[in-house]
């Protein structure tokens, strides 16, 4: 049966009926508010519109439902949306990290060792007047240690630095030099000595000191025009009989009436000075600078002034005969005063003593002391029930160090000793001399220093070995002391052999780490390497090389890890560099205002 399709007429109908029923209503409302007959017959207009709308609306919605049509939808609604199609996607899996990548991520220490693999090289920071930690830069200050990149990629047997002038032994034994002392026209390290096969060096005010491997002693001057001007030295060739000049003006310095295979094994210099020291443990000295001759007694001979000196070069070797009978082990030059330690674990001093950098104090009547003079080590650990032997000697500007293995023992007096401690090794160090820029490294400010005072924040140091399962001392693995700051490198346990195949150690989360090193003393030049011109009277770490940012360790860093941790020295390790594998390891040095890292082999 067809719909049913009202006319016209019909439509009418049902519109006035809507209309008469909605005013019925609206009548009865009113006469519920309004009392007044007045107000029922004269309705408002608005109240006539809105019934009339209202009425509408109601014959709309009829019409509507009798004719199913879709009037209303169509005049006062939006179209529906369109259905939308919604596709689920698969939950992206994060790509695992290999075991490597584990370990950047978790150690910063992991990755300055990698580092430090990968990317060998020089990093210099402190002063750069004399352009040498930075030879590319006019900067007067370089704040954070900052790559030298002419080294970038090289390995050396040694280096040394001053503000004005800088030298490095290259990999296969030939002599660098550069700064503006050398040359202000040339910028890059140039190769001065070579073929003579270098193995170390020390610097004085103005010339450079190179040790061959054969034992041959090498003065050069820091300055190019005088290597160029000065007198050069014939030299003999592979060929019999033939000799020819040599490149630059050097000097040989060679210690008389050395017995049979007897040769130079180490050398040290002061600002003046130089000590040298022979695979018999006997002790030469010589002056080491062209502009003044030594007069601080640093040379341990009596006496001995350029007006006394002996008849000859005016730095030819002077042995030292004090100390014959006494079997040298090692040496240490300061700016101005020296060191000896023999093999019995004795020191002797000699030198300027201006502020007691000799280990005792200054008297009044000299500033100096021009022979050698037995250090009174044992009464540091006077009524202490330990046993002290000094291990290692290192000077530098006005301070001295010294190292010492205290070992305990059964004294009368002493009480009772429990037997598990006995022998047991405490290592300390200690330091004399000058403190006023917190060189001496024991928290104080101090002018003068002649007793020997302990740097407590190096000593009585342990750590628990693994290789051993025992508890062992932390010592000093070196020391380098610059004209008035210093560093230190722990001889702490380390760990170099990460992910190597046979050694058990090829976990994710088994990392490599390194030496810690700290650093104090003066920093007016930045050379402390953080950030910072504060000298410090203590030891302390500064950030990683790489770090970008300087500034003291605070465990606090930058990037994708959540902690930097302190700097630490790679150790020594056969690795693979430029496709070879040598043995390498990070080194430390402090020079006149300015400090150096370079990789050493």
């Amino acid at each position: 049966m067809p719909p049913f399709q009202p006319g016209p007429r019909a439509f009418l109908e049902i519109c006035r009926a809507c209309r008469n029923s909605t005013l019925q209503t609206s009548h009865r409302l009113q006469r519920r508010r309004l009392s007044s007959q007045i107000h029922a017959r004269r309705q408002s207009p608005i109240t006539l519109f809105t019934s009339f709308l209202g009425a509408a609306g109601v014959g709309a919605t009829a019409y509507s439902y009798l004719t199913d049509s879709p009037f209303i939808t169509s005049a006062f609604a939006e179209a529906p949306p369109a259905p939308v199609d919604v596709k689920v996607g698969k939950t992206r899996k994060k790509k695992a990290l290999s075991k490597e990548e584990n370990r950047e991520t978790i150690s910063s220490q992991h990755l300055q060792v990698k580092r430090s693999w990968e990317n060998p090289g020089v990093y210099a920071w402190g002063s750069n007047s004399g352009r040498v930690v930075a030879p590319d830069s006019d900067e007067q200050i370089i704040k954070t240690p900052r790559r030298i990149p002419f080294f970038d990629g090289q390995l050396l047997r040694d280096i040394k630095l001053d503000r004005n002038f800088g030298a490095a032994i290259t990999e296969n034994g030939d002599l660098l030099q550069w700064g503006n002392a050398f040359s202000t026209d040339v910028r890059l390290p140039t190769a001065t000595l070579r073929g003579k096969n270098l193995k170390s060096l020390t610097i004085s005010r103005d010339r450079v000191i190179a040790l061959g491997s054969d034992g041959t002693v090498y003065s050069v001057s820091a300055a190019q025009e005088d290597q160029e001007k000065g007198k050069k030295v014939s030299e003999s060739s592979w060929i019999p009989f033939l000799s020819f000049e040599s490149a630059i003006s050097y000097r040989r310095l060679t210690p008389k009436n050395l017995g049979w295979s007897e040769k130079v094994t180490s050398i040290a210099s002061g600002a003046e000075h130089l000590l040298i020291l022979t695979s018999a443990g006997r002790l030469f000295t010589a002056a080491s600078s062209h502009e003044e001759f030594p007069a601080r007694g640093q040379m341990g001979v009596p006496g001995l002034v350029w007006t006394t000196r002996p008849s000859g070069p005016y730095d030819q070797p002077h042995e030292v005969s004090t100390l014959r009978g006494f079997d040298i082990a090692a040496i240490a030059a300061g700016e101005y005063h020296s060191l000896v330690l023999d093999k019995e674990g004795r020191v002797f001093a000699f030198g300027d003593n201006s502020s007691g950098q000799l280990g005792f104090d200054p008297t009044s009547e000299s500033t100096y002391v021009d022979a050698p003079s037995l250090l009174p080590i044992q009464q540091l650990y006077a009524n202490t029930g330990l046993a002290p032997t000094v291990k290692q000697i290192f000077a530098g500007g006005n301070n001295s160090f010294f190292t010492i293995d205290a070992a305990t023992v059964a004294r009368p007096g002493s009480g009772n000793v429990k037997p598990a401690l006995l022998g047991r090794i405490t290592a300390d160090t200690w330091s004399s001399g000058q403190g006023i820029l917190g060189t001496l490294g024991n928290g104080r400010w101090t002018h003068v220093q002649g007793t020997p005072t302990k740097l407590k924040t190096l000593s009585g140091l342990f750590e628990y070995d693994e290789d051993t399962n025992s508890v062992v001392p932390i010592r000093l693995k070196s020391l380098s002391v610059g004209s008035t700051h210093a560093a230190a490198v722990m001889d702490n346990v380390t760990h170099v052999h990460a992910g190597a195949a046979g050694r058990g150690t090829d976990g994710e989360n088994d990392t490599n780490w390194g030496a810690d090193v700290v650093w104090w003393g003066g920093n007016e030049h930045f050379q402390l390497g953080n950030g910072r011109r504060n000298n410090l009277s203590t030891p302390g770490y500064i950030r990683p090389l790489d770090d970008g940012g300087g500034g003291e360790a605070t465990g606090k860093g930058k990037g994708k890890r959540r902690e930097e941790h302190r700097f630490q020295i790679t150790p020594r390790k056969r690795v693979d560099v430029g496709g070879r594998v040598v043995g390498v390891e990070q080194r430390v040095e402090c020079g006149r205002l300015v400090s150096c890292v370079y990789s050493g082999v």
